[in-house]
């Protein structure tokens, strides 16, 4: 089953420009999901959908600040494009700092909305192909046994298996095997792979195994 398409999430409060937002990004062939009021928004968003979110910057009851923060609250990673009047390019200066992607200010140049909502788009792909690559080596990890896991550290900080079998008071045959059944765990080749898999995991020798 294919994956469903990138969502754009448009938050805005004045109906005029929700509506002449979502036709601009329906007619660039995107799929819109307007919200006039930021709870709705936050009620219906789905956190882990492959999307981006479109919004304004002044809304009353739940502004775009706190609407940001509230997403964040919420362990949602979503890039953030914020559309703001003239006056709010302070505020827009802040939430850059955030974690916001972009801002646009009112009137947006379609072109530049279009491709502004195409690149936050691209970086929400890149950034769950991140995480799924992250997920899927801790995936692997939790295989290993506590044992294993103590050589995997002993490996990925460059101990040789001599050194390695007298820290963790053992024979160095034994560390071979241990070596040997976590490099086969993790389904790699090379201690060249382990330790590109453990930095892109973050994964240190001091780093617990949860």
């Amino acid at each position: 089953m294919n994956e469903p398409g990138p969502i754009v999430y448009v938050v805005d409060d004045d109906p005029a420009v929700l509506k002449a937002v979502s036709r601009l990004l329906r007619s660039a062939g995107l799929q819109v999901a307007p919200f006039d009021s930021p709870q709705r928004f936050l009620d219906r968003v789905d956190p882990a959908a492959h999307a981006c979110v479109l919004l304004d910057m002044g809304m009353p009851g739940l502004n775009g600040l706190e609407l940001q923060k509230s997403l964040a609250a919420s362990g949602a990673e979503l890039p953030i494009i914020f559309l703001t009047g003239r006056s709010d390019i302070p505020r827009s200066l802040r939430a850059m700092k955030q974690g916001a992607v972009d801002f646009l200010t009112k009137p947006a140049d379609e072109e530049e909305l279009i491709e502004a909502v195409r690149s936050a788009l691209s970086n929400d792909r890149l950034a769950r192909e991140a995480r799924m690559e992250v997920a899927e080596i801790r995936r692997r990890l939790a295989k290993l046994t506590p044992r294993e896991y103590e050589v995997f550290e002993h490996v990925i900080t460059g101990k040789l298996n001599k050194q390695t079998a007298a820290e963790l008071g053992t024979v160095e045959k034994t560390i071979k095997v241990h070596r040997a059944r976590v490099m086969e765990k993790m389904q790699i080749q090379t201690v060249a792979e382990l330790v590109l898999m453990a930095e892109r995991a973050g994964i240190t020798s001091s780093t617990p195994l949860t």
